[in-house]
Parts: structure tokens; sequence; C-alpha cells
């Protein structure tokens, strides 16, 4: 079958920096726009023909997954698994459908691994309290995987008890320490008490959730910085609709993972890709993404730096979209 082939192939691009990126999204591309009725539409509605280059393939706007069933597999969507976005009840929320949790645990420890080495390396700690409302989170899945793979009876979910919270991250650890929390939760932990966490890797997940006001991460970092002593504050990204998480080390430049593509693409003209440097809506191919779409076009805004780093700067503010309406319509 398609799928198990180019896992195979793929799993060998993950580890081979030198196999060939853009034949591998051609082959899935093909696969996709024959499996997956709604990406099949989008195109023929955006192009209408098959492209010839992996820069000219169309990038499904991200707000398909909230409207429609987006999935690309021979099973029926009632016996496959799906990720859950995070929302207010009045609010929709997408959904990426999964046939095997087994590649989605096995992507998602490469990824890590390659940014920060063995798993059973680790004591993880996971600050996460709005993800835990939602019991199908991709967050806490990835999370509760990573917290068993690392083998340490200490790594847990941790609720905010400030107290509590003291007593945990002052004691000394066996492994490296990470803690991993939703940025409006490292935020007030930091404005309620000082910590000298320089032993341990802080490693935010963005987000207020509604909570707080949007913070630009420089200033974010900046804040946490001062408040847990530590040089740097890492930061993981990754949302619902995508298989693969991309991870920053510190300044909020995310490395792309090689099984992995970003273009940034023109606020009002999103089939337009512009060059590094210049800020716009980010687009994201992701191979790993073979039950539902692999062309995604983000809400986000970000650019890439001319070392290859990407940045991103927030999310878009829909009233500025003139032309990126145009480009989708519930299927």
């Amino acid at each position: 079958m398609f799928r198990e082939r180019f896992i195979e192939q793929l799993l060998r691009h993950q580890l081979d920096e030198k196999s060939d990126f853009d034949t591998l999204a051609m082959s899935l591309f093909k696969y996709q726009v024959h499996c997956n009725k709604v990406y099949k539409e989008y195109c023929d509605v955006l192009i209408g023909s098959t492209p010839n280059k992996v820069n000219e393939i169309p990038l499904l706007p991200i707000s398909a997954f909230k409207s429609n069933d987006v999935i690309s597999t021979s099973l029926g969507i009632d016996k496959g698994y799906y990720f859950k976005s995070s929302g207010t009840s009045s609010a929709k929320t997408s959904k990426h459908f999964v046939s095997d949790l087994n590649w989605y645990k096995q992507n998602a420890t490469t990824l890590f691994e390659k940014s920060y080495g063995a798993l059973d390396q680790f004591e993880i700690l996971a600050l996460l309290p709005s993800y835990q409302e939602n019991d199908q989170s991709s967050l806490i899945y990835m999370m509760n995987h990573f917290i068993k793979e690392s083998k340490n009876l200490t790594s847990r979910f941790i609720d905010f008890d400030v107290e509590k919270l003291q007593t945990v991250l002052t004691m000394p650890a066996a492994k490296k320490r990470l803690l991993l929390g939703v940025s409006y939760a490292l935020l007030d932990l930091a404005e309620q008490i000082e910590l000298d966490l320089s032993e341990t890797i802080v490693m935010e997940t963005g987000g207020m959730k509604g909570r707080r006001k949007e913070l630009p991460r420089p200033e974010l970092h900046v804040l946490l910085k001062t408040k847990f002593n530590v040089d740097s504050i890492h930061s993981e990204y990754g949302m619902t609709e995508l298989m693969s998480q991309f991870y920053s080390k510190g300044n909020g430049l995310f490395d792309i993972p090689n099984s992995v593509r970003v273009s940034i693409r023109e606020i009002n003209d999103p089939l337009h890709q512009i060059e590094h440097g210049k800020t716009g809506l980010i687009g994201i191919i992701d191979l790993a993404n073979i039950d539902s779409c692999a062309f995604i076009l983000t809400e986000d805004l970000g650019k890439i730096h001319d070392n290859g780093q990407l940045e991103i700067l927030g999310r878009l503010d829909h009233s500025d979209i003139r032309g990126c309406n145009l480009l989708y319509h519930d299927l």
C-alpha cells in the first residue's frame, strides 16, 4: 500500500538530509489529491491541473479543518481517531484524523530526540492546565507519550499550585529536567514567585488561551528569563492540524525539520511566495501528515531568516484579510 511504502521512505529521509524532499512531496500530493475529497475539490477550483513543481502545490487553508473532515485514507471517518483543537463551546474546532496513533508517536519522538536527545534522559514536567480540559488534544497526547517514554517516575503533568510547583521545581533532578508549559501558566508562575531554574530547560508552547493579553514572544521570554534565572527560553510550535513539531532553543527562532518545508506567503495573495526576511502567512508542507493533508496554509504570521530558521510573529488579524477569504469556502 502507498501509505506503508511512503512511511518507509519518509523514515529514511528523516535520517538522510540529502534525500529528495521534492520527490516525496510530489508523490504525496498525487496520493492526497486522489484520496482526499476536500483537498481535491479545493485544488480543482484553484488550479484545475497537476502542478509541475512543489512550490506550485496548493496549500489548503487551515480553516478547512473546522468545516470539513479532511481525510486521505480509505478508512471510514467513523473508524479513525481524531485530535481536536481547543475552543469555546460556541466556536468551531478543528478535527485532525489520524489512522495510526503509533505513527504520530513515532514521528513526535523522532523530532524531539533529534533536537534534544533521548527521552529517557529527561524528567518531564508538563504544566498545561487549559489543554488538559481537552481529552483529544494532540499536545496532551504527545506529552503523555513523552512522559511514559522518559521512564522516570517523577515525570508527570503538574497542576497550577504555586506552593506545590515551588516544591517540585526546587527539588534536585536525577536527570535533565524539562518544564514545558502553556505561556499564560508560565507567566502566572513567574509573576507569583521567583525560581532558580538555571538547571532546567524551560519550554513554552505559546498561547494565552484567552486568559491573558497576548505578549510578543521576545517580551514574554525576557520576563521568564529574569524570573526563572535562565539564559534562554525554549519553545515548541505545533498545531492540531499538523503531525510535526518545531523546536526553538532560544531567541524565538525555530529549526525546521528536514521532513517539513516552510514557505512564507503574501497575506492578500497566499498563492504568492515571498522571499526570506519578509513577513507573511506561514505555509507548511508536513510530509508526516499522510492521513489528512500535508499541504497547509496556516493563520500564523512569520518570516524565514537567512540561516533558514523560522520566526513566528503571531496570529493573523482576520479583519486585515482581503484576498485570503477568496481562496476557500465550505466544500
